[in-house]
C-alpha cells in the first residue's frame, strides 16, 4: 500500500476513493512524457479528462481535450463520459490500458476550465520538455487553486443577480430588493453547505427555503413598518432562481447534438432533479406562508428609460451567475455585456414584433453563442465560460416555477400552459448555441 493511500485510510473512509496520480508515475523519472509508459502516458490523459469533467464543462469538450494530449503523446484514446464518471482506454503500438474515474460530485468553475484550457493549448510544448510526474505536479497546482470569491461574495452575487433578475420579470423597488435580500441569504447559506460536502438535494432543498423565509420576512417587515399594501407577494418566485442550474441544461443539449447520449441525458436528469427539489420546495414554502405566485403590479416608463434600465440590470444579472460559476472578474464581465446585448435584443424583439418567447430565446441564445465564438478566438476564452452565463438568465425559471405550482394545486390546464412553455424555452437555448456553434466551429460542425 502506497503512503497516500494509507495516509486516507487513517484519515477518513471515501465512498469515492481518491485516484493517487502519483503512484502510477515511476517518480525517479524525469525523461520527457513523450516517451514515458503508456500506463503513465495513459494517466495523464485520464487526470485531464476527469478534471475537465470536474468543472462542468460538455462531454465534447472533456474529448477534445484528452484527444488534443494523446495525440502529442503518440498514442490514440476512446472515452465514455458521464456526468460523474469517465471509462477510457489508451492505445499505442498493439497494446493498450483502461481506466475508470468516478467522481464524488459535479460542479461547475470556469476559472479552472480557463486554466485547463490553456494547459492542453500549450501541451505541445509540455511533451517535450516535462516528464508526466512534473505533469501531474502542474495539475496539482491547478487542482488546488481556491475559488476565486468566498460564500459571502456568493451570496452578494446571487443577491445582484436576482435583483436584476426581478426588475427583467416586470418587478418593482420592493421585489427586487427583497429577492436581494432572499436571494443573497439562500445562497449564502448554500454554499456553506456545498463547501461542508452536504448532498445535492439537501443544499438544494436548505437554500431555497431559507431565501424563501427571508423574502417573506423583508416583505412583512415592510407592510408593518412601512405600510406597504399586500401587493408584492409575487416577487417571492425571484429570490429562488439562483437555484436553476442552467450550465447542466446547456451543456446537456450541447452533448446531445453531439451524439454524446450519455452525458446528455445525465445532465438533463441531474438539472431536472435539481429543478424538481427546488420548485417542490418553493411550492411547500409558499402553501405554508399563504403567498401565491401573481403577476406583479404593471409599472409604466418611457422607452429609453426601459431600454437603459433592462440593459443594466441584464449586465448585472449575467456579471452576478457568472461570480457564482467561479469566473474571473473580466469573464464576467465579457459575459455580461454579451449577455447585456442577446438579452435586451430577445426582450426588445418580444416587445416591438410579439415574437413567441421560445423564438426569442433562440435568437438571443445565437447571439450570445456567435459573440462569444469572436470573443474565442481573440483572446481564447472557452466559449462555454460565456455563453452559459450569458443565457443563464433567460432559463425560465419563473415558468417552471408556476407549472409546478399549480399542477400542485391540481389545477393541470394552467400548470400545462406553464410548463408548455418552460420546456420550448429550454429547448430553444441550447438549439441557439448549437447554430452558432456549428456556424462558426469547424470542428464542432463535423461528426468524425
Amino acid at each position: 500500500m502506497s503512503e497516500n493511500a494509507k495516509k486516507e485510510k487513517r484519515t477518513a473512509v471515501r465512498q469515492h476513493m481518491r485516484v493517487h496520480w502519483h503512484d502510477i508515475v515511476r517518480s525517479e523519472s524525469d525523461i520527457p512524457a513523450v516517451n514515458a509508459l503508456l500506463k503513465e502516458k495513459t494517466s495523464i490523459i485520464g487526470r485531464i479528462g476527469s478534471m475537465f469533467l470536474a468543472v462542468g464543462t460538455s462531454a465534447w469538450r472533456i474529448r477534445n481535450a484528452m484527444n488534443n494530449v494523446a495525440r502529442e503523446l503518440g498514442i490514440s484514446c476512446n472515452a465514455n463520459i458521464g456526468l460523474v464518471t469517465l471509462t477510457y482506454t489508451c492505445f499505442s503500438e498493439g497494446s493498450h490500458y483502461s481506466q475508470t474515474i468516478s467522481l464524488p460530485n459535479t460542479g461547475i468553475n470556469t476559472d479552472k476550465l480557463m486554466d485547463l484550457k490553456l494547459f492542453v493549448d500549450n501541451f505541445h510544448e509540455y511533451a517535450n520538455k516535462y516528464s508526466v510526474e512534473q505533469l501531474h505536479q502542474i495539475l496539482d497546482e491547478i487542482e488546488a487553486k481556491k475559488p476565486n470569491y468566498k460564500p459571502w461574495q456568493l451570496g452578494l452575487a446571487a443577491g445582484f443577480a436576482c435583483f436584476a433578475f426581478t426588475f427583467l420579470l416586470g418587478g418593482g423597488p420592493v421585489e427586487m430588493i427583497c429577492a436581494f435580500l432572499g436571494a443573497g441569504m439562500g445562497c449564502f447559506v448554500r454554499s456553506l453547505l456545498i463547501k461542508s460536502k452536504i448532498n445535492i438535494l439537501m443544499n438544494v432543498a436548505v437554500g431555497v427555503a431559507v431565501a424563501y423565509t427571508v423574502y417573506v420576512a423583508a416583505i412583512l417587515a415592510g407592510e408593518i413598518i412601512f405600510s406597504l399594501p399586500p401587493t408584492h407577494h409575487a416577487g417571492y418566485i425571484c429570490a429562488m432562481l439562483f437555484i436553476i442550474p442552467g450550465f447542466p441544461l446547456i451543456t446537456g443539449g450541447l452533448d446531445l447534438a453531439k451524439l454524446d447520449i450519455r452525458s446528455g441525458v445525465e445532465r438533463l436528469v441531474y438539472a431536472t432533479m435539481i429543478i424538481v427539489v427546488a420548485t417542490f420546495v418553493g411550492w411547500a414554502t409558499a402553501l405554508i406562508y399563504r403567498f401565491n405566485p401573481a403577476d406583479f403590479p404593471k409599472i409604466e416608463m418611457v422607452w429609453p428609460v426601459k431600454m437603459a434600465l433592462r440593459s443594466v440590470m441584464s449586465f448585472i444579472g449575467v456579471y452576478g451567475f457568472s461570480c457564482m460559476f467561479n469566473s474571473t472578474r473580466r469573464m464576467a464581465c465579457t459575459a455580461g455585456i454579451i449577455g447585456m446585448i442577446a438579452n435586451v435584443t430577445r426582450l426588445t424583439l418580444g416587445d416591438i414584433y410579439g415574437i413567441h418567447i421560445a423564438i426569442g430565446a433562440f435568437i438571443g441564445a445565437l447571439i450570445a453563442g456567435l459573440l462569444a465564438s469572436i470573443v474565442n478566438k481573440k483572446v481564447g476564452v472557452p466559449r462555454i465560460s460565456l455563453t452559459v452565463p450569458s443565457i443563464v438568465i433567460m432559463v425560465p425559471g419563473l415558468f417552471m416555477y408556476k407549472a409546478v405550482y399549480f399542477i400542485g394545486l391540481n389545477n393541470i390546464s394552467e400548470g400545462g400552459v406553464w410548463l408548455t412553455s418552460a420546456l420550448l424555452t429550454v429547448i430553444a437555448l441550447p438549439m441557439g448555441l448549437v447554430f452558432a456553434r456549428v456556424l462558426t466551429d469547424v470542428d464542432f460542425r463535423h461528426c468524425s
